[in-house]
């Protein structure tokens, strides 16, 4: 490597050159770690179909302190094939879009939307009732991949932002009561995770001392 340059003052094309292998390797985690996520919730959803048991009675049991544990568990649950396949999709696009700026700060991200989806759902379901499924995730890496945008304010975030807006607009209306046996409350409450996700992992700018 040559160091006569210091980074900031390196040519455009090294600069050009080392952002686009970073972003390649980033694009290469973050598939993987997705594609490993989404088929460890098939892996467990087959394990439920074939073992006896009932795994979907550890998810979120609302207003019960022992169902408390579920949300942790829940979004890797699933009330079926169709319910995962209809969760599968959105999951490893979006989950893919969030990862990409990092897989740390991904996974601190996931761990904060599944926090305040889960206890979200704890508080304003029916009491309890159980809660399964990655729906809060979804909507969870939405807000965050959108409001990523608004906060970090980098080129790319914003473009990943508009792009999911605009592709994904319709998600939203899934925060409102609406279809009977569909968690609208894990829906709100995963946005609303995503979106406080993005604000505490948001990049913090240097300010330069004024003289």
């Amino acid at each position: 490597m040559d160091d006569r340059f210091p980074p900031a003052e390196r040519p455009a094309g090294e600069r050009l050159r080392r952002g686009a292998g970073e972003l390649a390797a980033g694009a290469a985690g973050a598939a993987i770690l997705v594609i490993l996520l989404v088929g460890g919730m098939w892996a467990i959803e087959v394990a439920d179909y074939v073992l006896p048991g009932e795994f979907d009675a550890y998810g979120i049991r609302s207003w019960d302190v022992e169902g408390l544990g579920g949300i942790l568990l829940a979004p890797f649950l699933h009330a079926g094939f169709g319910h995962l396949m209809a969760n599968s999709l959105p999951l490893l696009i979006l989950g893919f879009l969030a990862a990409l700026r990092g897989i740390g700060r991904f996974l601190l991200a996931s761990l904060i939307i599944i926090v305040v989806s889960g206890l979200g759902v704890w508080f304003t379901s029916s009491p309890y009732v159980v809660t399964v499924g990655a729906s809060g995730l979804v909507f969870g890496y939405f807000g965050f991949v959108v409001a990523r945008g608004l906060f970090d304010r980098s080129v790319l975030d914003i473009v990943i932002a508009v792009g999911v807006a605009v592709a994904y607009y319709s998600i939203i209306w899934g925060v409102l009561p609406g279809e009977a046996g569909i968690s609208w409350q894990g829906h709100l409450f995963g946005l609303v995770g995503g979106v406080l996700a993005a604000w505490a992992l948001r990049r913090r700018r240097r300010t330069l001392p004024a003289y």
